[in-house]
């Protein structure tokens, strides 16, 4: 098992921060190597993932479950490549630092199994770390870039929260502590 963990701090309110992870198509747009995103529902979804080592390129299909939706604090998530022995998982932790600044946390693990499981271990090693340290710094840059478009925008037009976001985001954290 190979394991990956990297810290930020995002120049954004841990609100702002949430509004943009919450959607796992977002993740996938900024995940190095990512083709294509197909979200199954809200907890799957289906990601084509072209990943290289030297001269080893292959096109992997991987399917990602989110395993528990904890904002604005948490998200656990786990995924397996579809015709290969490797699964894995990991987490997002956010934690508001100052009232502008959002401090996350992201893990992630990989589990090779099989006679595939030594080759996989000896690709993964070195490219996990910056595979995180990367889709980390997009992520920071991503969300700074929109807090700043949504704080020009907030002071050229009053702020007017959309009626049917707020009515989804309550329903969707509703049926979440309802039912898992």
């Amino acid at each position: 098992m190979i394991e990956a963990q990297n810290s930020i701090v995002i120049g954004a309110p841990i609100g702002n921060v949430w509004d943009y992870v919450q959607d796992i198509s977002r993740w996938a747009n900024l995940f190095p190597g990512c083709r294509e995103c197909t979200v199954i529902d809200d907890h799957n979804s289906r990601w084509l993932i072209k990943v290289g080592a030297g001269g080893l390129v292959r096109t992997v299909n991987v399917m990602v479950r989110v395993e528990r939706w904890d904002g604005p604090e948490r998200v656990d998530f786990s995924y397996a490549l579809e015709a290969e022995p490797v699964v894995g998982g990991g987490s997002y932790v956010a934690a508001m630092k100052e009232p502008h600044e959002t401090e996350i946390t992201l893990k992630v693990r990989v589990e090779g199994s099989g006679s595939m499981a030594p080759m996989w271990e000896a690709v993964s090693r070195p490219l996990l770390p910056q595979l995180a340290k990367s889709f980390s710094g997009r992520l920071k840059t991503e969300i700074e870039n929109g807090a700043t478009a949504a704080l020009a925008t907030a002071s050229a037009t009053p702020a007017r929260p959309a009626p049917l976001r707020l009515i989804a985001t309550w329903l969707r954290r509703t049926w979440q502590k309802l039912f898992g």
